[in-house]
């Protein structure tokens, strides 16, 4: 919602230099995080991240001359293919390694981080877009 009615101009407007964050950056960054969790955690899929071959997760930020078709897309590829691998488990107690943090993890834990990631980044949107256009609200 707080993407709706901006151009991808606006979407790709920086919050404050030298910071790369912008709408798109997040719509990005959560395309990947998506894939990190759901793909690469649980699902044990060896596949880069959608914008960086050597893992720099920074990248996503960064939408230089990204467009609002481009990130929408890989984002909901991404969050689809996340929700079948959520239907597939047998349930929330199903467990993968993570790499990253060295040790195991459920996919209760997944969702809830999920959930946290989210949250977090509809406050920058908020942000953002306030930054932008003035709007605020839902």
């Amino acid at each position: 919602m707080k993407c709706d009615g901006l151009s991808d101009e606006e979407l790709r407007r920086q919050s404050s230099p030298p910071s790369t964050l912008s709408l798109l950056g997040l719509v990005r960054h959560m395309a990947e995080v998506e894939r990190t969790w759901f793909r690469k955690v649980v699902n044990a899929e060896d596949i880069p991240l959608v914008w960086s071959d050597s893992g720099d997760y920074q990248v996503a930020y960064d939408a230089g001359s990204s467009t609002r078709t481009e990130a929408f897309a890989a984002w909901q590829r991404e969050v689809e293919h996340s929700r079948r691998i959520e239907r597939a488990a047998e349930s929330l107690d199903v467990t993968a390694h993570n790499a990253r943090w060295g040790e195991d993890v459920s996919l209760r834990l997944v969702m809830l981080h999920l959930i946290h990631e989210y949250a977090r980044h509809n406050g920058h949107a908020d942000l953002l877009r306030e930054a932008i256009d003035g709007a605020v609200g839902a």
